[in-house]
């Protein structure tokens, strides 16, 4: 009998769901999740660490380190984190992270590194794979190429350009690689996310709303994802400012977490919102889906996407979505399933939304034919690590 050793999977990102923001990273959870069952996987879950100094803070995520008693369903995972400087540290996070990384990376042996996010965790990744002798694979997820600017453009471009294999999220972040960042064209496969199929289905509205104590009688605007301006929650605070005016019963709700949380409240009171707004915080898949299914229509005015995987959900849900047509979010859904509007436009977005909760929609024909699971995510993932495996399209830069 001929025994075939399953392949060892070392995958390392700063992207993970955390006890305050349950949303954040769960594409790659669910990834990692599905992928362990094709191959040994065990994820390395890096992360920053700033020094205990009054204003020496990140600005575009809350920081909470989660500590090496860490654990993630359905995955094997290290935590760990290194130490760093804002903007001083900049080009150094990626040896830095590296040199933290490949003992541990080490020990597992893994025949190829795979990384979701490009820089620093993908530039670690790179110098940790080729200190072992593996191939690396880097997956970009959205912000982490459309979001840069100085030195994070340069060592951007530097891992994308040397990895073996660069994984997007979208054909427009594929396009977006190798016209802005130089990336091999051949070397650059679009994997498109997938959703939790038993989670996020149609739901009773009426149910939904039973579940959560909601009024059945009022419109309800969700938003979901990070609190960070460049979601456009401020465009999405200004449109919800002028609806509410003419619509009594419209409420909105924020399910998620981020930076701009204690500033909210003062926001949303200097346009008369804070009674109307609905805060939950932070949620797991399942009360996500819940609240997805007791809204009106979901919305995602953000500045810039990979492939924005709450549009997916909310569609799998029966829900209509008004989101910005940014990054792959056209490709996703048309005027049949909701509307898209130009970001940073608070006109577009307040009207769009008007017309989605005037109009009538069908939650069966809005989520036929999302069937896609992490599972075929997984398969597709694993086909680009046993390509690179096989030699084909193996890169020798570090």
């Amino acid at each position: 009998m001929n025994f075939v050793r399953r392949r060892r999977i070392a995958i390392v990102t700063p992207m993970l769901p955390i006890p305050h923001d349950q949303t954040r990273g769960r594409y790659v959870h669910e990834t990692a999740r599905s992928l362990a069952k094709l191959a040994d996987v065990k994820v390395f879950f890096q992360q920053v660490r700033y020094p205990r100094l009054p204003l020496v803070r990140p600005r575009s995520f809350i920081e909470g380190a989660v500590g090496p008693d860490y654990r993630l369903d359905g995955v094997d995972v290290e935590a760990f984190s290194y130490p760093v400087l804002p903007v001083v540290s900049r080009g150094l996070n990626g040896y830095v992270g590296s040199a933290v990384l490949t003992p541990r990376a080490a020990a597992f042996r893994p025949d190829l590194v795979l990384a979701f996010w490009v820089y620093p965790d993908g530039f670690a990744a790179l110098r940790t794979a080729r200190r072992l002798g593996v191939p690396c694979v880097v997956g970009a997820l959205g912000s982490d190429i459309h979001v840069r600017s100085g030195l994070n453009t340069r060592m951007t471009r530097h891992v994308i350009q040397r990895v073996d294999a660069l994984l997007t999220v979208s054909e427009a972040m594929r396009r977006y690689a190798i016209e802005r960042f130089g990336a091999p064209p051949a070397r650059v496969h679009t994997i498109v996310n997938g959703f939790n199929t038993a989670v996020f289905r149609p739901l009773d509205r009426a149910a939904s709303r039973r579940t959560l104590g909601l009024d059945g009688d009022d419109e309800i605007i969700l938003y979901v994802g990070r609190f960070v301006e460049a979601k456009g929650l401020l465009e999405l605070l200004g449109a919800m400012g002028r609806l509410a005016r003419q619509r009594p019963r419209l409420r909105l709700a924020l399910v998620g977490d981020g930076v701009m949380k204690d500033r909210l409240p003062g926001l949303l009171a200097e346009r008369g919102l804070l009674d109307r707004t609905l805060l939950p915080g932070g949620l797991p898949p399942p009360e996500v889906a819940t609240w997805i299914g007791a809204c009106d229509t979901l919305t995602l005015p953000s500045w810039s996407e990979g492939y924005p995987n709450v549009v997916v959900e909310a569609l799998a849900c029966g829900r209509p979505v008004v989101a910005t047509d940014v990054g792959g979010t056209r490709e996703i859904f048309d005027e049949r399933r909701g509307r898209l509007i130009p970001p940073r436009d608070v006109d577009a977005l307040t009207e769009a939304l008007r017309q989605t909760l005037d109009q009538r929609w069908d939650p069966t024909a809005i989520a036929d034919g999302m069937t896609r699971t992490w599972d075929d995510v997984a398969v597709e993932t694993m086909a680009v690590c046993e390509a690179v495996l096989g030699g084909g399209g193996r890169s020798t830069g570090s």
